[in-house]
């Protein structure tokens, strides 16, 4: 992982991804998909497609963190439950549900208290081992035995296992094969990289660090492919593990490796310790995850942030616990985007006045526009202004207040020069970039170049590119034009 103290591995997420795949095609398909997905991956970090996760909107993280604390809770439920004599599943009743909740409170008093005591050991490590310990030395019956409140971990599956061996994924390389596996790889490549991308924006504000996105992109596909031709299934950042680690103290990449080297020894060797651990001191260890990660400060700040972004976070939330983070942080986005493409076309407006002898000694009626002038903007645009109405022959449109960002605007202008142009008015364009002006199809000879006041910036540029991705430079005009025009060149 790029970002330090981040843990990855096989998560429930691309089981989610992958479980149509199976069904529908079977086991044959899965590996080729994993290593499919790496390759996307790797492809993403290369292109840098990572760096679009700053686009995330804080009430969108918020929710973020905040259903992944829900979805945490809600499976931690199942520790409450056992199976139920005709089929499906109770709720513990009676001292086996007093005892779960004794051993989980025991737990969670552990994991609080051990910091304050010595910080040399995990606090979640040593609330395992203590109440492991206890729930070993409580006596076995019906009510209180492996059925109820004292099940571990080797009651519900074993996991006892043995090193992987190389094995070349086996199926048909045909365009067949590739139309099947291409839907299914790449819903694990985007929403692996989405979970990741997030985990590391979580661990960078817990550290005060900055990761890079791109090489986390190509350390994920790297991963990804090396399991695909293992036999193992594709993997991504986990948050609660990794908020387990962070809080234990893991800040540095030693405790990742660690973590993956201890858990392959454990699997390998040493699965009967594992296997003995009750699943209370498991659940205990998670609620305190979830109440690490629960963001409680959004409780406090709901009333103050504008409605839409309450609705956006608690979208979020519900979207991220109830079926997974992709949709959620997909949802999200787009209503944060429209929202703040709304409110910023509504900042479109224009102030009137009239000019003296302007042209060949007649007065001209000029309007100075602000604010941007972009594809949700342009409907306003348009009707701010009528030749209909405009009582002067000549009219000026001034737009050193006004930045024209993207074609939906240079359009704008374009049909707004001919509504004058059939009104039988003779417009008038100033302080429009170069960019815009050899944009601009109908009304390019409208405008007037005033080098030393028209603004510098561009509306076909790749901005990162010219400057270099997250460096700030300040603007300078070329050396045959000083102006004091604004934007980045």
């Amino acid at each position: 992982a790029a970002a330090d103290g981040m843990i990855s591995g096989s998560a429930g997420a691309m089981s989610v991804c992958l479980g149509g795949l199976i069904s529908t095609y079977g086991y044959q398909y899965l590996f080729p998909t994993c290593l499919l997905a790496g390759l996307m991956q790797i492809a993403c970090g290369f292109s840098r497609l990572g760096k679009f996760i700053r686009l995330v909107p804080q009430p969108v993280m918020l929710g973020f963190v905040n259903g992944l604390a829900i979805a945490i809770f809600l499976s931690q439920l199942v520790a409450f439950q056992i199976p139920a004599a005709g089929g499906g599943f109770a709720w513990l009743s009676g001292p086996a549900l007093s005892c779960m909740f004794g051993l989980v409170g025991l737990t969670m008093f552990f994991v609080q208290v051990i910091p304050l005591v010595t910080r040399s050991i995990p606090a979640p490590l040593a609330a395992i081992g203590i109440v492991t310990g206890i729930a070993n030395s409580l006596p076995v019956d019906s009510a209180w035995g492996h059925v109820g409140a004292l099940r571990t971990v080797g009651d519900i599956v074993s996991i006892k296992g043995s090193l992987p061996a190389f094995a070349f994924p086996m199926c048909p390389f045909t365009f067949e094969t590739l139309q099947i596996i291409m839907p299914f790889a790449a819903a694990v490549c985007v929403v692996g990289l989405v979970d990741s991308l997030l985990a590391q924006q979580l661990v960078d504000e817990l550290t005060e660090t900055r990761s890079s996105t791109h090489i986390e992109c190509i350390a994920q596909g790297i991963a990804n492919c090396t399991c695909a031709l293992f036999g193992s299934l594709a993997g991504c950042a986990l948050i609660g593990q990794t908020m387990v680690n962070m809080k234990s103290g893991g800040r540095g990449r030693l405790s990742g490796i660690t973590a993956s080297a201890c858990l392959m020894v454990f699997i390998v060797y040493l699965s009967p310790l594992i296997e003995a651990v009750p699943l209370a001191a498991l659940t205990g260890v998670m609620l305190m995850v979830v109440l690490s990660t629960f963001e409680w400060s959004s409780f406090r700040i709901i009333s103050r942030i504008p409605k839409v972004d309450t609705i956006v976070l608690l979208l979020t939330s519900v979207l991220t616990a109830k079926y997974n983070l992709a949709v959620a942080l997909f949802t999200g986005v787009i209503a944060s985007c429209l929202s703040f493409a709304w409110k910023t076309a509504q900042r479109v407006s224009a102030v009137r006045f009239m000019e003296e002898k302007a042209y060949e000694g007649k007065p001209a009626g000029v309007y100075v526009l602000y604010g941007p002038l972009f594809f949700g903007s342009a409907t306003r645009f348009k009707n701010l202004l009528d030749p209909r109405k405009e009582p002067l022959d000549d009219v000026v449109l001034d737009f050193m207040e006004c930045r024209v960002l993207d074609a939906s605007g240079v359009e704008a202008i374009d049909n707004l020069a001919e509504r004058y142009r059939v009104a039988k008015k003779r417009l008038h364009l100033r302080h429009l970039s170069e960019d815009c002006r050899r944009l601009l199809k109908k009304s390019g000879d409208l405008v007037e170049v005033n080098i030393m006041e028209d603004p510098w910036y561009g509306i076909a540029t790749d901005y990162d590119s010219a400057l270099g991705e997250a460096t700030i430079k300040p603007w300078s005009p070329p050396d045959d034009m000083h102006h004091p025009g604004y934007g980045v060149r």
